[in-house]
């Protein structure tokens, strides 16, 4: 089979070109984003867990086409200058080993999520600013992520009845956007 490794190359730069552009403008949503106030408390992640994993799959995702496309245009110069048009196969090998690692990365991140894993650093917090009194104790606490940079979480008390004390308590953490508070 002839393979027209000049018109290829040059789609291939031209591949190239487009994903490095779109991973340009994607890479503008990892600036920081002002929020709305719509009636809820939303505070800033200062402990790297900020992601938006939609932006960052698609950023990644051309990354990958662009790390492809390159490894392409390298298969392409070795096949038509060295006559090795086997790298068209092994380039296409690397390419799936190279999707496969960020779709199993995105995969890990993400499951948490879907999964309603408990946020163990918010949960932590919650514990130490109710139970730090003396006079309550948490019997159930579930604290989940809603947003990006929301938690939200049902915490169950006994000790207390007062469900605005608890929630006066909770006041500085700021990743809180959704509070339901039961006594016991």
């Amino acid at each position: 089979m002839h393979v027209d490794f000049g018109t290829a190359t040059w789609i291939a730069v031209l591949g190239l070109l487009v994903n490095l552009a779109s991973a340009l403008l994607l890479s503008g949503g990892h600036h920081h984003h002002h929020h709305h106030d719509h009636g809820h408390a939303h505070g800033h992640d200062h402990h790297g867990h900020n992601h938006d994993n939609n932006l960052r799959a698609a950023y990644v995702h051309v990354l990958a086409d662009a790390l492809t496309s390159i490894l392409a245009i390298a298969a392409l110069l070795a096949g038509r200058y060295l006559g090795w048009s086997w790298m068209d196969a092994a380039v296409g090998l690397v390419g799936a080993v190279v999707i496969a690692c960020w779709s199993w990365s995105l995969l890990r991140d993400t499951a948490a999520m879907l999964l309603d894993a408990t946020d163990d650093h918010v949960a932590e917090e919650v514990r130490a600013l109710v139970e730090a009194p003396g006079d309550a104790r948490i019997v159930d606490l579930h604290v989940w992520r809603v947003g990006p940079e929301a938690r939200a979480a049902i915490v169950s008390v006994t000790g207390v009845s007062d469900t605005a004390l608890v929630r006066r308590r909770l006041a500085p953490v700021h990743e809180l956007a959704h509070l339901t508070i039961e006594t016991r």
